[in-house]
């Protein structure tokens, strides 16, 4: 229901908060430690308070890159703008990645050809915009005496979409539903 760090008391959040950035600067624990500078050379190991004095002649700050390493290894950068660049970097990532939703087709054992068609052609829509697409055959009263017309109904709408998609997940019974699930087709031009 909540994130973890809502249970916490303050002290235990500053905690828990800290540890998700980098330590910085006089945040950092280790006495010993490799400097990177911000041209990407090695300084080498060095106390400190004379990696900290290093990053202060540069103007940038001392950033724990890798602090699971033996000595851990921290490079003089500007934190402020490599954050900047960190926080722009997942929101592209997040803008380019795409979601694929499952939309849903609902159906009787009676549903008319003409009905039966129109559904059909909605969930072309969907698996054309990449969608996944469930098909569902709700059954009433004495209907679920008769599963073969449902078999019927997602055969044939397999059958009408085998050029835009896939059955991911064949016909099958759930209580007094019948699903079957549908992908769209990888594309090969990619």
């Amino acid at each position: 229901m909540f994130p973890a760090h809502f249970y916490l008391s303050n002290k235990e959040k500053r905690r828990y908060m800290a540890e998700k950035d980098p330590r910085i600067n006089k945040r950092i624990r280790a006495k010993e430690v490799r400097v990177i500078d911000p041209d990407g050379e090695q300084l080498g190991v060095m106390e400190i308070d004379d990696a900290l004095y290093k990053a202060e002649e540069f103007g940038l700050d001392l950033v724990e890159v890798a602090p699971q390493a033996r000595p851990p290894v921290c490079r003089i950068m500007d934190y402020g703008k490599y954050k900047y660049q960190q926080k722009k970097r997942n929101a592209e990532a997040r803008k380019k990645s795409s979601r694929v939703e499952v939309k849903e087709v609902k159906m009787r054992p009676k549903t008319d050809d003409h009905d039966f068609e129109t559904k059909v052609r909605k969930a072309k829509a969907f698996l054309e915009k990449n969608n996944k697409v469930k098909f569902t055959v709700m059954f009433r009263g004495r209907e679920i005496t008769h599963p073969d017309i449902a078999y019927d109904l997602m055969d044939r709408a397999a059958e009408m979409l085998e050029d835009v998609a896939t059955v991911e997940q064949d016909a099958r019974m759930e209580g007094r539903n019948m699903t079957m699930f549908m992908a769209p087709m990888k594309d090969t031009s990619e």
